[in-house]
């Protein structure tokens, strides 16, 4: 299958537009919308959610990965990024750093091959799109392999408000496996204690929890984080002693 991680959001042309270009070359295989409103620009919190959400998924796939701020420059190489068999194809732009640093067996290549056509602002069509499509048939591209590196040197964790769904949920780049038990957050002039599910908390009080890629989530039962706690993206997020 192939995975589509993008900041392109749910309206406008440009997801319909990819999976058209996969489609094109590889119409058999299966194309999946992992999401579609990563933060916007934002490759570091980007790569939290990326190093999360893939974490689960079985080798074999492909992550057509695109939160790219420097579209159309040469800053960041179009590059594919293999972690034991989990195949992630976009710019190096720190978006696969997390991700690759919690892999135990990784190898890169640059991406060499250009489509006879190549906009200069929207190389998932025209470039990354593609590329995948060639993965998923086993069709050999010019790629040059490369000792991969961690160019941006992001945390492991971090301590702040990266997403926030439909809900008011509140997203945090911190993995929950970090914290020990009966551990107490603060976040919008608020403490938070931990529950296991919404059901445990009396409604309308804000809690804590494990969400279900490992990451802690800031949540309200029965109502929106968000809006309680006054939280929106790049708000902090403290661990209490």
């Amino acid at each position: 299958m192939i995975l589509l991680f993008t900041d392109y959001g749910h309206g406008g042309p440009y997801l319909g537009e990819v999976e058209a270009a996969i489609a094109r070359l590889a119409p058999a295989e299966r194309v999946i919308r992992l999401m579609a409103d990563a933060p916007r620009n934002d490759p570091r919190r980007s790569a939290c959610l990326l190093a999360a959400l893939s974490a689960g998924l079985p080798p074999g796939a492909i992550f057509f990965c695109v939160v790219d701020p420097g579209v159309g420059t040469e800053a960041d190489p179009p590059v594919v990024l293999d972690l034991g068999g989990r195949r992630f194809v976009g710019p190096d732009n720190g978006l696969f750093d997390l991700a690759a640093r919690r892999s135990e067996v990784r190898s890169a290549c640059r991406i060499d091959w250009r489509p006879a056509s190549l906009s200069a602002s929207f190389h998932g069509r025209d470039l990354y799109a593609p590329v995948c499509a060639m993965l998923a048939l086993d069709r050999p591209f010019a790629c040059t392999p490369f000792p991969w590196q961690d160019r941006h040197g992001w945390p492991d964790d971090l301590w702040e408000v990266i997403y926030v769904d439909g809900f008011g949920n509140a997203m945090t780049g911190v993995r929950a496996s970090r914290l020990g038990p009966g551990t107490r957050l603060s976040a919008g002039g608020r403490t938070l204690d931990s529950a296991r599910t919404f059901a445990e908390v009396p409604a309308g009080r804000p809690f804590w929890y494990v969400n279900s890629s490992g990451l802690v989530e800031l949540a309200v039962n029965g109502g929106s984080a968000a809006s309680v706690l006054g939280l929106a993206v790049g708000d902090p997020v403290q661990p209490l002693a």
